[in-house]
């Protein structure tokens, strides 16, 4: 039963709504930043600095599921939103 009900707490952990929504705004940042790269809006350096502070949010997110069994709560969602939208601002700036 133990393995069934961890199974179960696995799936849920990969597919939570909080966490799929921070995962696919970071994914999709990260296609921004290669995209202002490539039309010379960005310069490698910034676009390194940039991937480095979506790395750091990345990493933050895991270490607030890992406190939450898997999960990060609204509190966790709404402060990783206001990281990513501060690096959202500096993209093509």
């Amino acid at each position: 039963m133990a393995g069934g009900a961890m199974a179960a707490e696995t799936h849920w952990d990969k597919t939570h709504p909080r966490r799929e929504q921070v995962n696919a705004r970071l994914a999709n940042q990260d296609k921004r930043i290669h995209n202002e790269v490539k039309e010379g809006e960005v310069s490698r350096g910034q676009a390194a600095r940039l991937h480095r502070e979506d790395r750091q949010i990345r990493k933050e997110e895991r270490t607030m599921a890992s406190h939450d069994g898997g999960h990060i709560t609204r509190a966790d969602q709404r402060a990783i939103n206001q990281q990513e939208n501060a690096v959202s601002k500096q993209i093509g700036q």
